[in-house]
C-alpha cells in the first residue's frame, strides 16, 4: 500500500493513513470520483471514507473528492506529463510503480471512429496489485506432468486473483519447485501488472530465470520472446484479441508452453468468446483453472483437462 499511498494527493494520503491497519492491509481498490465521496473496497465489502478516516455505508457522510484533488491526482500519476502517457490513456488505464493499475473515465476523444485519448478525467479506480508468494502451491501439481508444463488457461471474473496467481506461477517455475526443476520463463507484461517493472527491472519477485517484456502488446511480445529468449514457458495476462490467439498457436507449435488468463465467469461463458472458443475447440490448452471469490480472492472453483472434464477441485482460497 505504501506505493499506492505515495501517489495520492496529501489530503487523501492523510485520510487513507488513518484507516485501521486491518482494513488498509486488505484494500483492493480505491475509487475517486469528482464531487462524490471517496470509496474503498476491501475483502467482500465496499465503504465510503469519512473526513476523519472512518468507514461508512452512508453516502452523505463520505469525504467529497473535489475537482482540485482530481487534478492533483492526475498530475501525481502522470508525473505532470499526460502526453507521455498518451498510449495508456487510449486503453483507459495507467500503470504506476509497483504494477498497480489506475483505471480512468472521462470524456473520450475519437478520431476516425477510434479512441485517440481521454480528457476531462473525473473518475479513478486504483487497483492494488498484491504479491502473494505461495499462491500457486495448490495448482502446480495439476500444471506439471512428467516434466511437461501443461498449456493452461486461467478463467476468472475481475478481482478474483488471476494476475496474482499468474505471477506466483511464474516465480515458482523460475525458481523450481518440488514438482519441477527450474525453467526459463518469459513474461509478456502488456499492462505492467505481472512484474511491476520500473525502467525495465521487475519490482515483483518473478524468479531468477524470468525475462520480462514490459508494456509490450501480447501478440508481438510472444513472438519476440520465442525468437530471442528461447523460453520453456510464456506467461501472459488477459488474452482476448484475434492476434493473441494466433501468437499462442505459434508458441505451442514452436514447442513452448503457454500459461495465460482470460476474463470469464466459467467454462461455458469462455467458450462463447470467438477467439478463445476457437483455441479451446482445437485443443490448444490441456488445463483450465476457474477462479471465483466464493471464499475470497483466489478461490479455485475447479481444474479441468483438455476435454473440459474435472481433474481436481479446491474450494479453499490462497488468500484465506
Amino acid at each position: 500500500m505504501n506505493e499506492v499511498i505515495a501517489i495520492l494527493p496529501a489530503p487523501i494520503r492523510s485520510i487513507m493513513n488513518t484507516l485501521p491497519a486491518a482494513v488498509l492491509n486488505h484494500v483492493e481498490e480505491i475509487r475517486l470520483r469528482q464531487n462524490q465521496p471517496l470509496e474503498v473496497r476491501y475483502g467482500q465489502q465496499a465503504s465510503y471514507v469519512t473526513p476523519t478516516g472512518q468507514l461508512t455505508a452512508n453516502v452523505r457522510q463520505g469525504w467529497i473528492v473535489t475537482e482540485e484533488l482530481v487534478g492533483k491526482l492526475l498530475n501525481q500519476i502522470s508525473q505532470h506529463s499526460l502526453y507521455a502517457l498518451e498510449e495508456e490513456l487510449k486503453r483507459g488505464y495507467i500503470t504506476v510503480v509497483g504494477g498497480h493499475r489506475v483505471g480512468i473515465a472521462g470524456k473520450v476523444v475519437l478520431e476516425q471512429g477510434e479512441v485517440k485519448g481521454i480528457r476531462d478525467i473525473t473518475s479513478f479506480n486504483i487497483r492494488i496489485a498484491r504479491e502473494k508468494k505461495g499462491a500457486a502451491q495448490k495448482v502446480l501439481p495439476f500444471l506439471l506432468e512428467q516434466g511437461k508444463i501443461h498449456n493452461t488457461l486461467i478463467i476468472s471474473p475481475p478481482q478474483c486473483g488471476k494476475t496474482t496467481l499468474l505471477r506466483d506461477i511464474a516465480r515458482s517455475l523460475s525458481y523450481g519447485n518440488e514438482w519441477s526443476s527450474s525453467r526459463k520463463v518469459a513474461i509478456v507484461d502488456e499492462r505492467s501488472e505481472l512484474a511491476g517493472s520500473l525502467h525495465g527491472v521487475p519490482q515483483r519477485d518473478v524468479g531468477p530465470r524470468t525475462d520480462v517484456l514490459d508494456a509490450c502488446p501480447k501478440a508481438i511480445g510472444i513472438m519476440m520472446m520465442i525468437r530471442s529468449m528461447s523460453p520453456d514457458v510464456v506467461i501472459v495476462d488477459e488474452i482476448g484479441r484475434t492476434e493473441d490467439g494466433e501468437a499462442i498457436w505459434e508458441a505451442i507449435h514452436a514447442g513452448v508452453s503457454v500459461i495465460c488468463s482470460a476474463h470469464g465467469a466459467d467454462l461455458k461463458e469462455i467458450v462463447q468468446r470467438p477467439m478463445i472458443g476457437k483455441l479451446i475447440q482445437h485443443g490448444a490448452f490441456s488445463r483450465y483453472l476457474v477462479l471465483n471469490r466464493a471464499q475470497g480472492a483466489g478461490t479455485i472453483q475447479g481444474i479441468y483437462d483438455s476435454s473440459l472434464s474435472p481433474v481436481g477441485k479446491e474450494s479453499v482460497a490462497w488468500s484465506s
